[in-house]
């Protein structure tokens, strides 16, 4: 079988929106969803999610990230079974007194490290090293209003209990692992 690259079938299109900074400062809309949508974080019991060991880890890094990533401030967030929604604030962040300004990481990268970060753990945790968790990309909305902004945490916040309709819920891997 031939593996050779053929720009014809072996490219991938971007999502993103063209010429956009995605480290300039701003809310995004994020949605992850795991690999094959699988249920790897818990379940959802009377309309409430229920972190398994997975998903309260996964929860734990989210919640670490401004530790590695100065300018990042977490806004709303959710772990659901196959996947995790959440508004992430990229600030503006001046150097104190002066000093040389830090390494301002775009939301891609952020996002990288923290699908890095997790599947490393979630397999250890399952000891299953090198196991695919993520889906290769992510889903982003530029938040432009704070209308807008309040919808989303809405829309988040509410989650859980649209579960049953919810179109991440239908389709490949249901199973919970």
């Amino acid at each position: 079988m031939n593996h050779q690259y053929d720009p014809n079938i072996h490219h991938r299109r971007s999502i993103r929106l063209r010429g956009y900074d995605y480290s300039q400062p701003g809310w995004y809309f994020v949605t992850i969803c795991t690999q094959n949508r699988i249920h790897l974080f818990g379940a959802i019991i009377d309309n409430e999610m229920v972190l398994n060991d997975t998903g309260k880890m996964v929860e734990q890094i989210w919640n670490d990230l401004p530790n590695h990533y100065a300018h990042v401030i977490l806004n709303e967030f959710v772990v659901m079974p196959n996947h995790i929604h959440c508004i992430i604030e990229l600030a503006d962040n001046p150097a104190p007194n002066g000093l040389p300004a830090p390494t301002r990481h775009g939301l891609p990268e952020i996002i990288r490290g923290f699908k890095t970060f997790s599947s490393r753990r979630i397999n250890e945790l399952r000891n299953r090293p090198g196991n695919k968790n993520w889906q290769r990309n992510y889903w982003e909305h530029i938040i432009r209003d704070e209308n807008e902004y309040h919808q989303i945490i809405e829309y988040i916040r509410n989650n859980p209990q649209t579960w049953a309709l919810d179109k991440l819920n239908g389709g490949i891997g249901n199973q919970v692992i």
